[in-house]
């Protein structure tokens, strides 16, 4: 049993919640991130875990063009994968911030 005190228990809490995963890759198909993505209302919510302490979580705009690197967000933080996770999961979803 996974426990959502977890990495990977928050993970799977995420992907409960609507989250999509990608795994991008560099030139030598090396991965370079795991990328978790999630529209809803009138926000995108979108997770970057790059090492176990290097992890950035935004809500930005629906209408934001780019949103790997967004202009405008509402919400950011960034730290360790679990802080990062756990931070993202306390959002509220029925309002922007």
């Amino acid at each position: 049993m996974t426990s959502v005190d977890s990495a990977e228990g928050r993970l799977r809490e995420l992907i409960a919640r609507g989250f999509q995963f990608l795994h991008p890759t560099d030139g030598r198909g090396e991965l370079t991130a795991v990328v978790g993505v999630r529209a809803h209302d009138d926000v995108i919510d979108v997770v970057r875990l790059h090492t176990e302490d290097d992890a950035i979580a935004t809500r930005m705009p629906a209408d934001e063009q780019n949103v790997l690197m967004p202009s405008r967000f509402s919400w950011r933080t960034r730290g360790s994968v679990c802080s990062v996770l756990e931070a993202l999961l306390g959002l509220p979803d029925d309002r922007i911030a």
